[in-house]
């Protein structure tokens, strides 16, 4: 495994570099920097970058704060599809809706060969491989952001947007999450990905920009 430490003041950015071929896993610890978090990270032009982590990390947040480009969040799409639904109509009754506009979102902006962000939520890894065998098709890298905060923070998070999960559910996505957070540490990355990324929460807070370059 290459675990690259990552030395950038706080007004720099990380630029990922692009891998051709078999790619040399490439891990990032951004955890415990004590103010020395990155502001920005720098992807390839056509790259692809998912997000994961447990539900209330802050995923949706640190898109809509740090992601400038093209973005897809299933939470997006759930938003757009409560404000014109009645208020009474419980999420699970639409949620099948809301999952078939997302993927269809994403197909969409997979074939515009832009760099994409997606907001992955940890249980469904077939979307890790589709977005993988887009990334070869392109000739370009699957980086994998991984938000590493405790079941607590989550839970917190999840109550301040006031829209949580079950238990069983949060219990499913600790132990998916937690599998991901420990193959990703010894340097076994999932299928496809060139490039994993650990966040905490301080330094997702410091991160600023997520853009694609060149």
């Amino acid at each position: 495994m290459n675990r690259t430490p990552v030395y950038a003041t706080v007004t720099s950015g990380v630029a990922v570099p692009k891998q051709r071929g078999a790619p040399v896993p490439v891990v990032r610890d951004l955890r415990d920097r004590a103010g020395r978090s990155p502001r920005a990270l720098l992807f390839r032009g056509e790259d692809l970058v998912v997000i994961t982590g447990l539900p209330g990390s802050g995923k949706s947040t640190l898109m809509r704060r740090a992601v400038p480009g093209r973005r897809i969040d299933s939470q997006d799409t759930r938003d757009r599809w409560a404000a014109r639904l009645p208020g009474f109509l419980p999420y699970a009754l639409y949620r099948p809706l809301v999952r078939l506009a997302h993927y269809a979102a994403l197909r969409r902006a997979l074939r515009t060969r832009e760099g994409v962000v997606v907001h992955d939520c940890g249980t469904q890894s077939w979307v890790r491989g589709w977005l993988a065998r887009e990334a070869r098709r392109r000739g370009n890298t699957l980086h994998l952001l991984l938000l590493d905060v405790t079941p607590g923070t989550a839970r917190e998070g999840q109550r301040e947007r006031g829209r949580g999960v079950s238990r069983h559910a949060f219990a499913r996505h600790r132990r998916t999450t937690a599998r991901l957070l420990a193959a990703v540490e010894r340097g076994a990355l999932p299928a496809g990905v060139g490039s994993a990324t650990l966040l905490d929460r301080p330094a997702a807070d410091t991160l600023g920009r997520i853009v694609f370059t060149g």
